[in-house]
């Protein structure tokens, strides 16, 4: 190499150093996906199942295609093997009701289980299926943040004065694969005075 262009290529190697340092930089407080906020979230349809017990009422409706999980989290959910679904609850008067002691199933057409899972949990799904493996730390930690400020709060009991509470329940398919079209949707809610279920589809 001729000695003249020596401290051309340093120059250009330092340069290209801090144009990749500054871009680095710039995207640690990005998310992996653009997730739309979850006050967002449009109204539930008005085709949405609904059942009441006591004091409270339910509503859920189920996110089938990839056009809706896209729209919300800029991610194919259906093809990580899950399936979100929105559930609305109200209540109406009376005591504090304790979510933590509700338990969800839902079943399909075939009366197979689909398997309840975390927001954590489904995370780790989507990004196995969405191919993204090299990522920087903060972006998923922003990603995970946005993405559990949709979960169905489960901890905090539901009081008269909060009212109303929504977000979503994750379920994954009985094999674990991309969601195709299930028909029949059953959900049904255990843990109160009398069992619920709600026909999604």
């Amino acid at each position: 190499m001729n000695r003249a262009t020596l401290p051309i290529s340093r120059t250009a190697t330092l340069l290209a150093l801090c144009i990749l340092g500054t871009l680095l930089l710039a995207s640690c407080n990005k998310s992996l996906f653009k997730v739309k906020p979850a006050s967002a979230l449009p109204a539930m349809p008005a085709s949405a199942a609904s059942a009441s017990v006591g004091a409270l009422s339910f509503r859920a409706s189920p996110l089938l295609t990839d056009e809706e999980t896209q729209e919300l989290f800029e991610s194919n959910l259906q093809l990580a093997g899950l399936l979100p679904v929105r559930l609305e609850v109200v209540h109406h008067g009376g005591d504090a009701i304790e979510m933590k002691k509700l338990k969800f199933r839902l079943t399909d057409s075939a009366n197979a289980g689909w398997t309840s899972i975390s927001a954590k949990q489904a995370i780790s799904r989507i990004l196995k299926a969405n191919g993204v493996s090299l990522y920087n730390p903060n972006a998923r930690k922003q990603f995970e943040k946005e993405f559990r400020d949709y979960e169905f709060n489960l901890k905090d009991p539901l009081t008269r004065a909060e009212g109303k509470r929504q977000g979503l329940l994750l379920f994954i398919s009985p094999q674990k694969l991309p969601v195709a079209s299930p028909k029949n949707l059953r959900l049904t809610i255990a843990g109160l005075a009398q069992p619920v279920e709600l026909k999604l589809n």
